[in-house]
C-alpha cells in the first residue's frame, strides 16, 4: 500500500520507523497534513498516518484513493471519523502503548507537587542550603501518599494502572466512572460528588466526550478539599481552564499538575500561562504519552494496523 506518514516531529526523530517504511511504500513528512499540501502528498495515497492534524473534508476531497487514516495515538477526536465514514475512509487507533508511560508521568506530577520538589530543589541550587546551619529544611511541610483516598475519574487502563500504583504506595482508591458504567469491582466506584469531597487526590483519565467536557469546572472545584492535589494526563478541556486559574489563585485547591490543555500549544489568553512562579502549579507539555519506549511501541502498532488492513483483517478500526 502506498503509504503517506506525517508529524514525524510529533512522534519523534530519536526512535525507528523501520517497521512502517516496511509496511509499504511509504513516504515522511516531519509536518501535519493541512488543506494546502494535502493535494499534492495525497493524491495517489492509500494510508494516511497522522498524530494531531485536522481532517477535514477537503483533505479527504483531495485523498481519492485514500482507504486507511492511521493515528499515532489512542484518541481520534481531530480524525474527523464522520467525514471519513462519508467519503468510505476507515480510522485505526492505538490502544495500550502509553499506558506505562501516563501512568509514570501521573505520579511524577504527583511527587513533584505532593513533596514541594522545586520550593526544596530552588533552596539548594541557590546556595542558601549551603549558607545554612542545619542539616536540612523544613519550612513547607508534606505529606505521604500512604492513607490518603485516590480518586479516579475513568477506570480505563491508564485508570487501572494508576490505582494499582496508588495502592501500592497505601493510598485507599476511589474511582468515577466517566463513561457512566463500569465493570470494575476491584476498587470503590462513588458518584463525582462523593469522589471530589472525599479525594485527597485526583487524577483525570478519561476520554473527552459531551459527559466529560469541562466535568472540572468552578462547581467541582469548590467541591473538592482545600488541600487536594489536581492532576489531568487525559484531554485539556476535561477541565475548564478558567476555573482552575481562580481555584488555584484562591486557594481553592491545594495543587495542580497539568499535562494537557485545550489548545495546544497553551496560548497567551490562557490563564494557566500566568502561573508561572506558582510553586504549587505544575504543567508540562503533553509529554506523559512520549516515553521513549511507548512511541516506539506506537509506531509497531500502526505498522501493524496497516498490514492487518491490508491482509484483510483490520484491526483497530474505530469507524465500524
Amino acid at each position: 500500500m502506498k503509504i503517506v506518514a506525517c508529524e514525524i516531529d510529533s512522534v519523534g526523530n530519536d526512535i525507528k520507523y523501520d517497521s512502517l517504511a516496511n509496511a509499504g511504500e511509504t513516504v515522511f513528512y516531519t509536518d501535519k497534513i493541512t488543506e494546502d499540501n494535502a493535494a499534492d502528498r495525497l493524491k495517489d495515497a492509500e494510508v494516511l498516518c497522522i498524530n494531531k492534524s485536522q481532517i477535514t473534508d477537503n483533505i479527504l476531497d483531495a485523498a481519492p484513493n485514500l482507504k486507511l487514516i492511521c493515528m499515532f495515538a489512542t484518541g481520534f477526536d481531530n480524525a474527523n471519523v464522520k467525514a471519513c465514514k462519508a467519503h468510505g475512509v476507515d480510522v485505526a487507533n492505538v490502544k495500550g502503548y502509553s499506558t506505562d508511560s501516563v501512568a509514570q508521568h501521573t505520579f511524577a506530577l504527583l511527587f513533584y507537587l505532593l513533596e514541594k520538589l522545586r520550593h526544596y530543589d530552588d533552596f539548594v541550587k541557590s546556595g542558601d542550603y549551603g549558607n545554612q546551619e542545619h542539616f536540612c529544611l523544613l519550612d513547607q511541610p508534606f505529606h505521604e501518599l500512604a492513607g490518603q483516598t485516590y480518586g479516579i475519574i475513568g477506570m480505563g487502563n491508564i485508570g487501572r494502572k494508576v490505582a494499582q500504583i496508588a495502592t501500592a504506595f497505601g493510598a485507599h482508591v476511589i474511582f468515577y466512572a466517566s463513561s457512566g458504567h463500569s465493570d470494575c469491582t476491584d476498587y470503590e466506584q462513588v458518584s463525582l460528588d462523593e469522589l471530589l469531597t472525599r479525594s485527597d487526590v485526583i487524577s483525570l483519565h478519561c476520554p473527552l466526550t459531551d459527559r466529560t467536557f469541562h466535568l472540572i469546572d468552578e462547581d467541582a472545584l469548590s467541591k473538592m478539599k482545600s488541600t487536594a492535589i489536581l492532576i489531568n494526563v487525559a484531554r485539556g478541556a476535561v477541565i475548564d481552564d478558567e476555573a482552575l486559574y481562580k481555584a488555584i489563585t484562591t486557594g481553592m485547591i491545594g495543587a495542580a499538575g497539568i499535562d494537557v490543555l485545550a489548545k495546544e500549544p497553551i496560548s497567551q489568553d490562557n490563564p494557566l500561562s500566568k502561573l508561572y512562579g506558582y510553586d504549587n502549579v505544575a504543567i508540562t507539555p503533553h509529554m506523559a504519552w512520549a516515553s521513549v519506549e511507548a512511541r516506539s511501541r506506537c509506531v509497531e502498532e500502526v505498522a501493524e494496523n496497516i498490514k492487518s488492513y491490508a491482509n484483510g483483517t483490520p484491526r483497530n478500526i474505530v469507524t465500524m
